[in-house]
């Protein structure tokens, strides 16, 4: 059976893993801790009234519109998706994929698939009129409601375009500058023997025999790591590479391998390692030396998070603040009768 890659099984956790279990991603490090904003403003509720007018639903996307063909970016059925609908689209999804997509620009093509997609069910629900059954409209209302509070909600909170000032992003970058801090790497190479947890003696001894061939090996004046990597690992992925794993990060290297490898010189092979998934001799390809990350390369996170914890707090205000306006009158006998499923219709 062809084993995973071992570099994939490090970070994911499984067997095959030098690894030790910790939530941060390989090579990036920890979120800056939650960022205290200043007192926020505290919008004010709009007074009470009577009854307002529902506004007006927006009009339904229009289909088979005439349009240049440079405007247009695809096309299925009698629907086309334009670069003001994939615009529409774009700001309309959150800040963390907007910052997807214009790291990878290829998954635009993906959004502008889902777009045809939803214009072909659009059409599907308009010829078969299933939008006008009674507990569709039902439902398509309650989710109206849903969608018209989370938008003025939005609306209400949203920090004003100028937030954080520079000497706001400042402040809040020195008082997390501990958590911009990149571990040191180390870039490691290995060859892997395996031996399974319930595996019997005589495979054991066998494992054993061939760990001390491969080390017998690389004791040869003039051995070619690589080489045996690529001959003898039980990793297909990594032995195809020389045995390569990339750079690790030393907080997420298991202690065992850390106390191994942080003792080798540059170009340095361990003795072997017995694990609990089998053997390990390591090679110190190069070491990478730690540092912090500066404020021009955090900036675009750091103004996201003070963004979004700024509107959070806005929010949270805001709501207090028309509840005050307006306190709610519970019935608590019906809502304990409901909560022991005793209520009746």
């Amino acid at each position: 059976m062809t084993r995973p890659d071992f570099r994939n099984a490090l970070l994911g956790g499984a067997a095959l893993s030098l690894i030790a279990a910790l939530p941060a991603a390989a090579q990036v490090p920890a979120q800056p801790a939650p960022v205290r904003p200043a007192q926020a403003p505290r919008p004010k509720p709009p007074a009470p009234v009577a009854e307002q007018a529902a506004p007006a639903p927006a009009p339904a996307a229009t289909v088979g519109t005439a349009r240049s063909s440079d405007d247009v970016i695809a096309r299925v059925g009698n629907s086309d998706v334009s670069s003001d609908d994939l615009r529409s689209y774009i700001s309309a999804l959150g800040p963390r994929e907007q910052a997807v997509l214009a790291q990878d620009p290829a998954s635009l093509s993906q959004a502008v698939r889902m777009l045809l997609a939803n214009r072909l069910v659009l059409q599907e629900v308009t010829a078969k009129k299933w939008d006008q059954q009674p507990a569709v409209k039902l439902q398509l209302e309650k989710v109206r409601e849903s969608a018209m509070v989370e938008l003025y909600l939005q609306s209400v909170s949203t920090p004003p375009a100028k937030f954080p000032a520079d000497d706001e992003i400042q402040k809040v970058y020195d008082a997390n500058r501990a958590a911009m801090l990149v571990p040191r790497q180390y870039q490691l190479a290995q060859i892997y023997v395996a031996v399974a947890k319930d595996t019997d003696k005589a495979a054991a001894d066998a494992a054993k025999r061939k760990i001390d061939d491969v080390q017998r090996k690389l004791k040869t004046p003039g051995a070619d790591f690589a080489a045996i990597a690529r001959s003898d690992s039980a990793v297909s992925d990594s032995a195809e590479r020389g045995g390569d794993l990339g750079l690790l990060p030393e907080d997420q290297i298991r202690p065992e391998i850390r106390a191994q490898v942080s003792g080798l010189a540059k170009g340095g092979i361990s003795e072997p390692i017995l694990l609990d998934d089998g053997w390990h001799i390591l090679k110190l390809v190069d070491t990478k030396a730690s540092f912090t990350r500066t404020l021009p390369e955090v900036r675009d996170q750091l103004v996201r998070q003070m963004r979004s914890e700024r509107q959070a707090v806005v929010r949270r205000t805001y709501l207090a603040e028309l509840l005050k306006q307006n306190p709610p009158i519970l019935n608590e006998l019906a809502l304990s009768k409901l909560l022991d499923g005793k209520s009746r219709p």
